[in-house]
């Protein structure tokens, strides 16, 4: 996995066994800066993909212009859980989570992902 830089990558989810077929693969945008982090989907009306925040274990979706989908990852990437946030709200911290993961409501569930699947990022070269 090693150690990220803002930037762009693609992401795979995996379903059960964790060796089987990918069930999705997605765009990915990459935040990991504190300025990346703390601006996330701020001013967006859309996402084409997700967004990664990391090192992040909790979001809050005050001014934001849309309804997210919020996935909590532990540290080998593996969902521990996923919720919708309406415009306005502050999530609770998740104690294990230690990556954040943000897409358009309703975009996480066509994915296939939910909470025990595992996840995988290539990032794409700079």
């Amino acid at each position: 996995m090693g150690r990220w830089r803002d930037g762009r990558g693609e992401l795979t989810v995996r379903g059960e066994p964790d060796d089987g077929p990918p069930v999705a693969r997605v765009p990915l945008e990459i935040a990991t800066s504190y300025r990346a982090r703390t601006t996330g989907l701020l001013g967006r009306d859309s996402l084409d993909g997700a967004l990664l925040l990391s090192p992040a274990n909790s979001v809050h979706t005050f001014r934001m212009r849309m309804p997210i989908d919020v996935a909590y990852l532990d540290r080998r990437l593996r969902v521990l859980a996923v919720r919708t946030m309406p415009p306005g709200r502050l999530g609770r911290p998740r104690l294990r989570a230690r990556h954040v993961l943000e897409a358009e409501a309703g975009a996480m569930k066509g994915w296939g992902l939910r909470v025990g699947a595992r996840l995988s990022i290539e990032r794409e070269d700079p």
